[in-house]
């Protein structure tokens, strides 16, 4: 059975890049573009991981993490945060919110995938 990915960005150029990157790696593609929508899915989905950008309108995905963890149908989906901000404060925040791992934007397609299989069973 395929795993199951869920992309978290407002920016269609990024969610677009990351289905190429992940594409022919035998994952099923769920697509979020906000906080609240990635919330929805993860419910609905269950997910077996989630890439979650930081910077986002309405609900940023600290608190989209924050919300992750916080309920019981979605706290054990690891995450990993894409984002363009790299400074120590927020990888901080973002590993203290619950993040599995860390990549910083522009991805590189070796990184992620091998952090992605490192998480996935």
């Amino acid at each position: 059975m395929n795993k199951r990915v869920l992309l978290v960005d407002d920016s269609e150029t990024v969610i677009q890049f990351e289905k190429l990157i992940l594409r022919g790696q035998g994952f099923e593609i769920l697509t979020a573009k906000n906080g609240k929508r990635a919330l929805e899915l993860a419910a609905s989905q269950k997910p077996d991981l989630v890439l979650l950008d930081l910077m986002m309108p309405e609900m940023d995905g600290l608190e989209t993490l924050r919300l992750l963890r916080a309920s019981p149908d979605t706290q054990g989906i690891p995450v990993i945060v894409v984002t363009t901000k790299g400074d120590p404060e927020l990888v901080e925040q973002a590993f203290a919110a619950g993040c599995r791992d860390y990549v910083t934007k522009p991805v590189d397609k070796i990184e992620l995938l091998t952090k992605i299989k490192a998480l996935l069973p």
